[in-house]
């Protein structure tokens, strides 16, 4: 799953709408340790376009406690 999400945000990318809102759909259907992978992929990949957004939504989670919450 972790990689068809990377997959979409990389079409996506282009416009900053829909990729925050196929990142924030992802948070709903990736585990936490994909989550992880996800948020060092976008930092290394999208720093330059979408750090940002990229902060904000990651910004709630807590990926290093065991019991996140996403909102």
């Amino acid at each position: 799953m972790l990689e068809y999400v990377k997959l979409i945000l990389s079409k996506v990318s282009f416009d900053k709408t829909l990729f925050e809102r196929e990142l924030i759909k992802s948070l709903k259907t990736l585990k936490k340790d994909e989550l992880i992978q996800l948020k060092q992929w976008c930092n290394e990949k999208f720093t330059d376009i979408h750090l940002l957004i990229v902060n904000r939504v990651f910004q709630p989670l807590d990926l290093a406690n065991e019991n996140y919450l996403i909102n």
